[in-house]
């Protein structure tokens, strides 16, 4: 999905400054779609949740052996 990507980049470039809702909007995504692609992200286990931060959402940085 070319919008899945092109929000998980603009997550990585956003850098915790927008809320999740406004940075889909940034990059003109309805709410519904954002909502979706970010449950999308989480079940691909590339976003994690944060409760205290700004944007709830941030990347996971996998560890390679």
């Amino acid at each position: 999905m070319e919008n899945k990507d092109r929000y998980f980049k603009a997550l990585i470039e956003n850098q915790g400054k927008l809320n999740e809702i406004d940075l889909g909007e940034k990059i003109q995504l309805d709410e519904n779609e954002t909502r979706e692609i970010i449950s999308q992200l989480l079940s691909e286990h590339r976003i994690g949740y944060e409760e205290n931060s700004f944007c709830k959402y941030s990347i996971i940085n996998k560890k390679r052996k």
